[in-house]
């Protein structure tokens, strides 16, 4: 078990109470919520966040799954190396790693924003592997897409030296990812781990990482992504959808739905980005129930 004194004293920690493990790999060490009993269920998160951003549906599953949620390596406790590289197709190798190490059987794989691309790039591998599918604003897909706030990180040299030297995208996903201000004890719990410009690395690699055209190496990994999709059509998929998403907009939500017809999808017209934290408390116990369904988990 991982114990970090400095979050152990760190006011989150009343909101973020779980039991947190450490998994080595070959550029750092990725850190993961390990909390639970039961069927297992993967947590993946995105940008820029961390496991944080499930709490509140972790705690809604009162310790009846087991819960696997990593901080992809740079990301959240896990380290941060300044010399990776941090691009998609290395954040899937470093979760078929864990996964590997975990031997957890079949799962419930629960996907958020770049946590979509990750989860199922491992997904469309391992498809005996996954038992239902949760999706949360995310994509896996190829889009033409890309608003202008997050181009602007993309520019060269001003959109590094903004993420990493004034934190723009972290503080600015704050207020511009929720519908509604979020208490400053959570706007908090997001900032924490990403307090020097040295914490910030993945944050800009990420957005570096999003592809514009086919001669971006992460194009062709997203479009095969896309293409083996039909490898998980017959398991049972549920969106939860924030219709005041400015990024991950009701196009993605269609395509989501044009690639899982038969997905059960619930679209929350005052929620945004950051879809857990507008969520009301009945919605987050509406999505844990669908998890903890015994009758779902044995379909």
């Amino acid at each position: 078990m991982y114990v970090d004194s400095t979050i152990t004293r760190s006011p989150i920690r009343s909101l973020f109470p779980f039991q947190i493990n450490e998994y080595v790999l070959p550029a750092g060490t990725l850190r993961y919520v390990d909390e639970g009993d039961g069927p297992p269920v993967v947590m993946l998160h995105g940008n820029p966040t961390w496991s944080f951003f499930y709490r509140r549906l972790i705690m809604a599953l009162g310790g009846q799954r087991r819960v696997i949620a990593p901080d992809h390596l740079g990301c959240g406790l896990s380290d941060k190396p300044q010399q990776y590289h941090y691009c998609l197709a290395n954040h899937i190798a470093n979760l078929e790693r864990l996964l590997n190490h975990l031997q957890l059987g079949p799962v419930d794989l629960v996907v958020h924003d770049w946590g979509g691309a990750i989860g199922l790039g491992w997904a469309v591998r391992h498809p005996g592997l996954v038992r239902r599918i949760v999706v949360l604003n995310t994509a896996a897909f190829l889009s033409p897409h890309i608003p202008l706030r997050i181009a602007a990180g993309k520019a060269p040299w001003v959109g590094e030296w903004a993420i990493r030297q004034l934190n723009a995208f972290a503080l600015a996903a704050t207020t511009m990812a929720v519908a509604r201000p979020l208490p400053p004890a959570v706007r908090a719990g997001y900032l924490w781990p990403y307090q020097t410009p040295a914490d910030r690395i993945a944050i800009a690699r990420f957005v570096q990482d999003i592809p514009l055209h086919p001669a971006h190496p992460t194009w062709p990994v997203i479009d095969a992504i896309d293409r083996e999709l039909a490898a998980l059509r017959d398991k049972p998929v549920r969106i939860v959808w924030g219709g005041r998403d400015w990024c991950f907009d009701d196009r993605f939500l269609a395509g989501w739905l044009a690639r899982f017809p038969q997905a059960e999808a619930t679209r929350l017209d005052d929620a945004g980005h950051y879809v857990l934290e507008d969520a009301s408390n009945a919605m987050i116990a509406r999505l844990a129930g669908w998890l903890l369904a015994d009758s779902v988990v044995k379909a």
